[in-house]
């Protein structure tokens, strides 16, 4: 009864395939089911079969099953190896898509009111910021690696001037219609205006702080509009 047991477990011992040729089949097989016994312990009432299953089972749930199983959160950009990967959009339905985010540049007192008047060395510090904003979403895909190339067909970049905490708050929009979202052209127009004040106004203080970079609202494909929770 332990043969089908030898099948699932352990191939034949090679002790038993070089038996002496005078044991007979039935001490023979006594002997292999002492063996099995003295391995697996006693058998199960009920039988062999359910015993293998029983086998089975346990490492199913130590282990766990992972053929054909995803995890409902993929990262698309990571192959199944664990290799950085560009995503395949070539399947995807073209749509418009939006995408708008901000960003916050704290200037400090001083340099706010040098902005203010339009006082600084290097001339209109909000002018060339939001240039350099267009243009970095324009180069978003140069500037990421694993990003697509893709054609934008608007750019917008708003800088507003806030005497409350003396910073610039930047918004930036990014259009397009096509496979694959322009979240990371919106971000890159308002990080790159950011990096721009600084380069502008680092002169006057070295203190001019970048922060809440972050995406706002993105419509269009797969996953459809999203809205940042206020």
């Amino acid at each position: 009864m332990f043969l089908r047991r030898l099948s699932v477990k352990l191939p034949l011992s090679r002790r038993f395939l070089s038996s002496n040729s005078n044991h007979d089949l039935s001490s023979t097989i006594a002997e292999l089911n002492k063996e099995m016994e003295s391995v697996f312990g006693e058998p199960s009432s009920k039988g062999p079969a359910s015993s293998a299953s029983n086998v089975y089972m346990a490492q199913q749930a130590q282990f766990g099953t992972h053929k054909g199983v995803e995890s409902p959160v993929g990262l698309t950009h990571i192959g199944s190896t664990g290799e950085a990967q560009m995503v395949d959009v070539s399947l995807k339905e073209s749509s418009k898509r939006t995408a708008i985010a901000r960003c916050k540049v704290i200037l400090g007192k001083k340099v706010f009111d040098l902005v203010l008047a339009n006082q600084m060395a290097k001339g209109d510090v909000l002018g060339v910021a939001k240039i350099a904003g267009i243009s970095g979403a324009k180069h978003t895909s140069s500037l990421i690696p694993l990003c697509h190339n893709i054609t934008l067909t608007n750019v917008r970049v708003d800088l507003t001037l806030k005497p409350e905490d003396f910073s610039v708050d930047i918004e930036g929009e990014a259009v397009s219609t096509g496979k694959t979202g322009v979240e990371m052209e919106a971000m890159t127009a308002v990080s790159i205006a950011g990096l721009t004040i600084y380069d502008m106004c680092k002169a006057a203080s070295k203190d001019i702080q970048i922060s809440d970079v972050r995406l706002e609202h993105k419509t269009g494909g797969k996953s459809g509009d999203w809205y940042r929770e206020k």
